[in-house]
């Protein structure tokens, strides 16, 4: 059986979801909510926020799925803040162009990727819940 994370990149591996659906779908329980409508949630997401000029959409997910789960805003700021910190350490930025070397060329990381790494540390915050 696939892990959720492997499960999550499969899913952006295939292009059935964007990143931010990819992780949204895969931990829609915790959200509170069905695939069908936590996918809705993730539509203009795809291609980072504002077309690859903002945050990695993986990562948007993670953040959101976490907020739904927690239903605590200071939980989830915080929970956010380190996912972004071990995003930034593993792969060496979160911002979608940087990852994917639109400014130099040098992709960082693959979008499948993207959406394990994400999907690893949101499940890390959701294990301290």
């Amino acid at each position: 059986m696939k892990s959720r994370k492997e499960l999550a990149a499969e899913r952006k591996r295939c292009g059935s979801h964007n990143c931010t659906q990819a992780v949204l779908c895969t931990y829609a329980d915790y959200a509170g909510m069905s695939e069908e409508q936590i996918m809705h949630l993730g539509n203009s997401f795809a291609a980072g926020m504002g077309n690859m000029e903002g945050t990695c959409g993986a990562l948007v997910g993670a953040g959101i799925v976490l907020g739904m789960h927690t239903r605590d805003k200071a939980k989830s700021v915080k929970g956010m803040r380190q996912m972004m910190e071990r995003f930034q350490q593993r792969n060496g930025a979160t911002q979608c162009k940087l990852l994917k070397g639109m400014n130099d060329g040098k992709v960082l990381r693959e979008c499948p990727l993207c959406v394990a790494d994400a999907c690893e540390f949101l499940e890390e915050q959701l294990e301290n819940e």
